[in-house]
This record gives structure tokens, C-alpha cells and sequence, in this order.
């Protein structure tokens, strides 16, 4: 069912801010059950933030929160002190809004269907100024219709259309696609093809090559195939999809006189059906220096697998170069509990003090994990 779509105008005046609660008993309780490396903590940056995934940081330290709700939220942190001093709802009646990008005190904002840009956003933040229609023409399909947003090095921004179904040949090129616009909206173009679903990218610090994890296809069975880590090595690859998985797993229907070698391969293979979605470059300063340049990846985890796996933040090192992959491990864990989950990583956002931001859409938090040594 599609969602409905309320006038812009009608749109504004829908703005309220609430103080951000302290933690309650069970939520610390639930903390208490993720597991870090040594000299690692946790902590609630914010709570009541309904739905939370994309993060998006602003020049002054406000905190922006897409969703697959309706809402659009604003975590300031006036004080510093590593938690929001309230959840200020920016925008409510939006189809699934579930990315968020800054550039020049901007807020761009990515609906299924259309791109916004509320302008000046932290001075005018409680007085919900009225959002500029960017573009308008991504299709409307809800299926891995959540749209992942970045500036890139080349203050284009980019967006994915994932794949309308599980796996099928797309009726439109603009499904299984990668793309990129400028910020005005215009000279959109596509960069990537053959990607079932991204919902996370990033650039890396050494190369500025775009890195973006993407999702395999369901009923294959438990262990296959994985989800992928991919590197651009230049736009206009293919990156398999609909005829091939992880590189080298064929669909059983389509991918009939076919070649895998005719398609990019991942730079890593992740776990089967953990949900892979908005990886980050660590580039700060407060974690261990072995950390830095390493890529962090919330998987999101699994919902058709026997036995459950993901609900995790994964570490992916790379070498010297950053251009191989050379481990794949855990770094924190604990939203599982036997077969039951808690919670469900989505988005990372490194913080100006190095601290890394996660949302989590089935808690409805945004944590903070940072190092003591």
C-alpha cells in the first residue's frame, strides 16, 4: 500500500521538540548486554526517536534523523555532553524519509519518491521552514524503496533505487541502480548498475572511491549468498544483479547464459542474509589508531534465516593501500539474544570528537559508542 502524500505546505507547521528522556532501568539493562573491545563504552545518545535510521550531521553538532515512519527528527546537543537535549520533530506526513544529507546549512531529506532541502536548517530549526522540492522523479515503490544519502567528494549527491522485488529483471533502468545528481537537483545520471539494494556508502579517506554494502537475494537458502562489500573502482560497473550474487552465486532463473566474470565481484563477501547497511570510514581520532581508515558496517540481521544472525556492528580491515579487504569481524554485539532481538543497528555517524554515532529502527534509540582507553 502506498503511503499518502500530504502538501508541502501542509507539512510545516507539523514541528514540536521534546525533552530527550534518561535512560530507564531496562534500557541501561539492555546496554549492559553489548559486547565491545576493551575500552569501549556505550551510552544513549537519544531515545523516543521512533523508526531511526540515516544520521546526518550539521556544522554546529546538530544531529538530523531520517526515518521509515513519516518524520524527520533534530538532535541538538547543545552542551556537548555526548547526549541530545531533546528529540525536535523537523517535518511529519513525508513518505518513509529515511535519508538525510547536510551541505552548506542545508537539510536534504530523501522520500521514496522525491528529494527535499530545507534551507538554513539550524537557525531556523523550531520555526519549520518550508522544504524546496530538489527532485521529483524516483520511482514510487516501496519495495527496498528507502533511500540512502551522501555528498560525495565530488558535491554531487548521491542516491540508490533498489531493486522493485526480490529478484527480476527490472522493467525500468533505474531499479538496481546507484546515481548521483547535483545539489540543485540537476544533471542527474546513473554511476552503478546491478545493485539489488544499497542502504549505506561511503568514500574512503585514502582513494575518495566509493565503497557501498549491498544486500543478496532471499530464498536460497540459509548460507547463501552473502551480502557484499563493494569498492568503484569507476563509475558505469555492473555489479551482478539480477544474474548474479556475492560474484558467483547465479539466480536459478535468470541468470541463464550468463558470465559472472562479466560482472564486478565484491571486495569482501559478508554473512548471508545479515542485512549489511550504512557502512562508515572511521576517521577520527578518539578510537585506537589501528581502527582508523578501517570500514564499520551495521548489519541490521537476518529475517528469514533459520537461526538468526547479524544485529551487530561488523569491522572490515583493510590494508595499507585501502584498496583489499584483509578481515571481516565483529566489533559489537548483544542486540541478539538467543533468537530474539532487542534491537537492529542501521546507520553510523562519526562524530567531530571521533565518538561514532548508531540508530537503531527497532528501539527507536540512537546510541553513542566512544572510548575511555
Amino acid at each position: 500500500m502506498m503511503r499518502r502524500l500530504l502538501p508541502l505546505a501542509f507539512l510545516a507547521p507539523l514541528a514540536f521538540g521534546f525533552t530527550a528522556e534518561s535512560p530507564t532501568a531496562a534500557a541501561d539493562a539492555n546496554l549492559s548486554k553489548i559486547r565491545l573491545p576493551a575500552g569501549f563504552t556505550i551510552s544513549y545518545f537519544a531515545q523516543g526517536v521512533k523508526s531511526a535510521r540515516e544520521l546526518a550531521v550539521g556544522p554546529d553538532g546538530t544531529v538530523y534523523v531520517g526515518t521509515k515512519d513519516d518524520k524527520v527528527y533534530a538532535l541538538p546537543d547543545r552542551n556537548k555532553d555526548g547526549r541530545a537535549d531533546e528529540v525536535v520533530t523537523i517535518a511529519a506526513g513525508l513518505n518513509a524519509p529515511n535519508g538525510v544529507a547536510v551541505r552548506n546549512g542545508a537539510l536534504y531529506v530523501a522520500e521514496i519518491n522525491r528529494i527535499l532541502r530545507y534551507d538554513n536548517i539550524a537557525r531556523t530549526l523550531k520555526q519549520k521552514p518550508r522544504p524546496a522540492v530538489v527532485y521529483s522523479e524516483l520511482p514510487n515503490r516501496d519495495w527496498h524503496g528507502y533511500r540512502y544519502i551522501a555528498f560525495g567528494p565530488d558535491g554531487k549527491l548521491y542516491i540508490p533505487v533498489g531493486a522493485p522485488c526480490n529478484s527480476c529483471e527490472p522493467e525500468e533502468p533505474i531499479f538496481g541502480t546507484i546515481n548521483r545528481l547535483n545539489a540543485d537537483g540537476s544533471g542527474f545520471e546513473t554511476v552503478a548498475k546491478g545493485v539489488r539494494n544499497t542502504v549505506g556508502f561511503d568514500w574512503s579517506p585514502i582513494d575518495k572511491a566509493l565503497w557501498f554494502t549491498d544486500n543478496g537475494r532471499d530464498m536460497l537458502g540459509d548460507n547463501s549468498p552473502a551480502d557484499e562489500l563493494n569498492r568503484m573502482a569507476g563509475p558505469g560497473l555492473h555489479y551482478g544483479f539480477p544474474y548474479f550474487f556475492a560474484g558467483d552465486v547465479p539466480d536459478p532463473q535468470l541468470s541463464q547464459g550468463k558470465s559472472a566474470a562479466t560482472y564486478a565481484r565484491p571486495a569482501r563477501k559478508l554473512g548471508p542474509h545479515v542485512a549489511a547497511l550504512g557502512m562508515k570510514f572511521y576517521t577520527g581520532k578518539q578510537f585506537p589508531a589501528q581502527y582508523r581508515n578501517q570500514i564499520f558496517i551495521p548489519e541490521h540481521g537476518s529475517w528469514n534465516r533459520s537461526n538468526k544472525i547479524g544485529y551487530r556492528i561488523s569491522l572490515v580491515r583493510l590494508d595499507a593501500g585501502g584498496k583489499q579487504t584483509t578481515s571481516y569481524e565483529t566489533f559489537a554485539d548483544g542486540w541478539l539474544q538467543g533468537q530474539k532481538s532487542w534491537g537492529r543497528p542501521v546507520c553510523l555517524l562519526m562524530l567531530p570528537d571521533g565518538s561514532l554515532l548508531v540508530s537503531d529502527d527497532q528501539n527507536d534509540a540512537v546510541y553513542r559508542i566512544s572510548y575511555k582507553g
